[in-house]
C-alpha cells in the first residue's frame, strides 16, 4: 500500500519560490526540471525510506535531487503507522540548515 505524500506549508512555499526563481513559467527546460523535482517528491509514496537519515535530525530523512551545483535537498518525515510522508523543507544543497 502506498504512502500519502503531504507538503507542509513551508515545503509548499519552498516549491513556489523555486518555481518563480527558475522562471519555470517562461522556460520549457526550467519547467521540465521543476516537474522532475515534483515527481521525485511524490515518488516517496512508493519508496519513503530511500532517502538517507538527516544528520542534523535523525528523525527525518533527506533525498537529493539534481546535479552540482544545482542540487536540492528534500527533507521529510515518515510516519509508518499512518503511512504518511510529510515533506518539511526543500532547499538548495548549499544553504545552511534552518535552526529550529
Amino acid at each position: 500500500m502506498a504512502y500519502q505524500v503531504r507538503l507542509t506549508t513551508r515545503a509548499a512555499r519552498d516549491l513556489e519560490l523555486l518555481y518563480d526563481s527558475i522562471s519555470a513559467s517562461n522556460s520549457e527546460k526550467a519547467f521540465e526540471w521543476f516537474k522532475a523535482l515534483a515527481e521525485t517528491i511524490y515518488s516517496l509514496d512508493q519508496f519513503p525510506e530511500r532517502g538517507a537519515l538527516n544528520p542534523k535530525n535523525l528523525a527525518q530523512r533527506q533525498l537529493f535531487f539534481g546535479d552540482k551545483p544545482h542540487t536540492y535537498k528534500i527533507i521529510y518525515d515518515v510516519d509508518k503507522r499512518k503511512r504518511v510522508v510529510s515533506v518539511v523543507h526543500i532547499r538548495h544543497g548549499a544553504m545552511a540548515f534552518p535552526e529550529k
